[in-house]
């Protein structure tokens, strides 16, 4: 198992700069996840982990080795890294058991340990009976299993996946999802896992990172701490669905956009006379009469499980979410064009300038 301690890092490209001053510690035998949307320097990052590429400031230590620094490159091999890319990257003409075992025939392992560190890892990897079939041969979740059957075979202490399951179909990239983990608290080893998918970052970490569009990390915490205490309007924005409602204190009443429907309830003293409500489509409390916001349900779906509208309200369109069961029991499925009332079981509050919902703020409990 290898701790990760990155302090300072840098990184331009030309005139641009994908990484400025991050620092970041991963502890030995963690599953830590880098989520971010596309081009927020997640990729860059890994590669300068690997060994890929150079740092243009900072350091990069394993363990207690300082692989990159002033004047310090480790080469990639050297590193003691596995890496599992978005692509698969397996050779096509190789059987499942050349493509696992090519590792070792690179750093000239005996041909009897290639046997036998390549069989241990086929099966670890759940291929075993597969080993003579080439990629063409095997589905995509297969061919992601050799490709990660292929980094653990040389037994690195730090395994990198970047976008490992992109590739694969929703059902099949769940159950990727479950087995990567499963796998990775089987053998203790350090895994950093790049992804843009909240679902799979909230699903497999202990601990994950939110990067934003300049590589800054927003927050840095256990998943449900990200989730459910989020930092700033950005971090609950991305971590899954979520509505704002801005409101603006007018004669002592907090009003919606729309200028006349007033918020039910107080909303925390801030000081100020905008702030914004954040809330998930589960959070919303739906009922045809009694307390609360008044809305037109402008589209129910039916969905299984679950009921999903899209509610106006106060001259905004929000989201809502009802398990469907219970509200066939409680009579409150409502159809499309029904006036319905929502209450809410939570709410985070933000700082945010009116009247921009999409504005980064403070969070508030």
């Amino acid at each position: 198992m290898s701790a990760i301690r990155i302090e300072g890092l840098t990184k331009s490209y030309g005139s641009r700069r994908v990484l400025v001053g991050l620092d970041l510690t991963v502890a030995a035998g963690e599953c830590f996840t880098l989520l971010g949307p596309s081009s927020c320097g997640k990729t860059v990052l890994m590669r300068l982990l690997a060994g890929f590429d150079t740092p243009d400031a900072g350091r990069i230590v394993i363990d207690d080795t300082v692989v990159a620094d002033a004047g310090v490159h480790v080469p990639p091999d050297r590193r003691g890294i596995g890496m599992v890319f978005q692509d698969y990257a397996v050779w096509p003409h190789m059987t499942v058991r050349d493509n696992v075992a090519y590792p070792l025939k690179i750093a000239r392992f005996s041909a009897a340990e290639r046997q036998e560190r390549t069989q241990a890892a086929i099966a670890q990897v759940g291929l075993a009976g597969l080993e003579q079939r080439l990629p063409a041969q095997l589905s995509g979740g297969q061919q992601q299993r050799v490709a990660l059957a292929r980094a653990l075979v040389s037994k690195p202490a730090l395994l990198l996946l970047d976008e490992p399951l992109n590739n694969l179909d929703a059902n099949l990239r769940e159950e990727m999802c479950f087995e990567i983990r499963e796998l990775q608290q089987r053998l203790g080893i350090t895994v950093i896992y790049v992804t843009h998918d909240q679902e799979i970052a909230l699903a497999i970490s202990d601990r994950l990172a939110v990067m934003d569009e300049t590589g800054c990390l927003r927050q840095i915490g256990a998943p449900s701490e990200l989730f459910d205490h989020p930092v700033d309007a950005y971090l609950y924005r991305f971590l899954g669905v979520a509505n704002f409602i801005p409101l603006r204190k007018v004669a002592r009443a907090w009003r919606l956009p729309d200028g006349s429907t007033e918020w039910v309830g107080r909303p925390p003293e801030r000081g100020g006379d905008h702030i914004t409500a954040g809330f998930r489509p589960h959070d919303v409390l739906l009922c045809r009469a009694g307390e609360g916001l008044p809305g037109i349900v402008r589209r129910a779906s039916f969905l299984g499980s679950q009921v999903d509208y899209l509610i106006e309200v106060g001259g905004m369109t929000l989201r809502a979410a009802t398990d469907s069961r219970h509200a066939q029991g409680d009579g409150q499925m409502f159809r499309d064009g029904e006036a319905c009332r929502l209450g809410f079981h939570t709410l985070q509050w933000f700082d945010e300038v009116w009247p921009e919902g999409n504005a980064i703020g403070a969070a508030h409990a």
